[in-house]
C-alpha cells in the first residue's frame, strides 16, 4: 500500500475520470501468464554461538503494471552476513519504495541501515538502541539527500540474528514471520505488526500529530467523514484508511510509518521502528521476511503453510510468490512487486 500520487498505488489516482478506480477490480485486460522462476542459489550460514546453521535464499518479483509497462521494481533487499566481523551476528530485510521517488528511497534505506549497524560499537550491547538510533539517521540522511523524499520513500522490515536471538525492526506495513512446530503443526507467529491506520494505536498517534483519516471515499464525499471505525483490511483494503493533511488531498498515505516521505512527516509518520525480540529454540523452523505483495491477499499461516510444504527455500520463495501473483491478478488488474526472503533454522538444540 502507497501513497495516491504514486503510479503504483492501485487504488486511487487524483486525476482520474472514473469515480471508483480506487477499488479494487476495475477495468477487465488481458492478465499475463507469468511464470514465476526460482532463485537459482540457495546459502547457507554456520552461527557458532550457539552451534546451529540457517540456509537462506530470496527472491524479487517485479509487479505487472500494464499502464506503465517501463515501471521499476520498487523493492530492495539486502542480506548481510558477519556484521563487524562477527560470525554470530547477520542482517535481513526488505524495503519496499513508494512514490515517483521509491526506487531511489528503497535502494538508499537498505544501504545505509546497514552500514549504520555495522558501524555502530554498541550494537550487539544494545541492539534494540542501535536499530531505532540507525532507522531515524538514516531518515535525516534521505532528507538531505539529492532524492526528492517530499512525496517518496520505503518501508522496511529487518531482522537481525545476533546468536540464538532475532531482533525485527518494522516501519511500515512490510512483514516477518516466524514458523513454530507445535505438535503436529506448524503455528504462524506475527513477528511485526502492520503500521497502518487500521490499529488503532497508530491511528490515534497520528491524528493527535494533526492527521485527518479517512478513506478516498470519505474525502470524496461518498461516505460520512465522521464514521472512524473500520473493520479491518480483509474486508476494507479497497479502500483502506488514509493520513491526510487538514486541508488538502494529500498525501495520502496507507501506512503510519516510513523512512522518507518528508511532508507525510508533518502529520505523523515517523521512521521510527517498532522493534522485538525472540528467543529462538528447537521449535522454531523457518522465517519469512516479506513485502506487503506477498501478504496483501495472503494471511501470515497460509504463508507459513505453504513455505513449509518444500525442503529447499528456493522453492519455497518460487511458490508463495506465484501464489501472491495469482491472488493478485484475481483482484486486481495489476500486481505489486513482490520480495521475500526464506531462513531456515538448522541444528538448533536447547544445550
Amino acid at each position: 500500500m502507497g501513497c495516491v500520487q504514486c503510479k503504483c498505488c492501485r487504488r486511487y489516482t487524483p486525476s482520474s475520470s472514473s469515480g471508483d478506480s480506487h477499488r479494487r477490480g476495475g477495468d477487465a485486460k488481458v492478465k499475463p501468464n507469468v511464470v514465476v522462476q526460482k532463485p537459482p542459489l540457495s546459502s547457507s550460514i554456520q552461527v557458532p554461538s550457539p552451534n546451529f546453521d540457517m540456509v537462506y535464499s530470496v527472491l524479487s518479483q517485479r509487479g505487472y503494471y500494464p499502464d506503465s509497462p517501463d515501471k521499476e521494481n520498487q523493492d530492495a533487499y539486502c542480506i548481510k552476513t558477519e556484521l563487524q566481523g562477527n560470525p554470530n551476528v547477520h542482517f535481513f530485510g526488505v524495503f519496499d519504495g513508494h512514490g515517483v521517488f521509491g526506487t531511489q528511497c528503497s535502494s538508499f534505506v537498505k544501504e545505509r541501515v546497514v552500514e549504520m549497524l555495522s558501524e555502530d560499537p554498541a550494537l550487539l550491547q544494545d541492539p534494540e538502541k542501535a536499530y531505532k538510533s540507525a532507522f531515524l539517521r538514516v531518515n535525516e540522511e534521505l532528507h538531505e539527500s539529492e532524492i526528492d523524499d517530499s512525496m517518496s520513500g520505503t518501508t522496511a522490515i529487518t531482522v537481525l540474528v545476533v546468536g540464538d536471538k532475532i531482533y525485527v525492526a518494522n516501519v511500515g506495513d512490510s512483514r516477518a514471520v516466524l514458523a513454530v512446530k507445535d505438535k503436529n503443526r506448524i503455528i504462524a507467529e506475527d513477528l511485526s505488526y502492520d503500521q497502518t491506520p487500521f490499529r488503532e494505536d497508530e491511528c490515534e498517534r497520528v491524528k493527535a500529530c494533526g492527521a485527518r483519516v479517512m478513506t478516498v471515499d470519505q474525502v470524496e464525499g461518498l461516505k460520512d467523514p465522521n464514521i472512524q471505525t473500520w473493520a479491518n483490511e480483509e474486508s476494507e483494503g479497497g479502500d483502506p484508511p488514509r493520513l491526510w493533511v487538514q486541508n488538502g488531498m494529500y498525501p495520502g498515505t496507507a501506512f503510519t510509518r516510513s523512512v522518507g516521505d518528508c511532508t507525510a512527516e508533518g502529520i505523523g509518520v515517523t521512521a521510527e521502528p517498532e522493534v522485538s525480540m525472540v528467543h529462538l529454540s528447537p521449535n522454531h523452523l523457518f522465517f519469512v521476511v516479506a513485502s506487503d505483495g506477498i501478504f496483501e491477499f495472503l494471511p501470515s499461516q497460509a504463508v507459513v503453510d505453504m513455505v513449509g510444504r518444500y525442503a529447499d527455500p528456493r522453492d519455497g520463495c518460487a511458490a508463495a510468490t506465484a501464489e501472491s501473483y495469482k491472488l493478485w491478478l484475481e483482484h486486481e488488474n495489476r500486481t505489486d512487486d513482490i520480495t521475500i526472503i526464506i531462513v531456515q533454522i538448522k541444528n538448533l538444540s536447547n544445550e
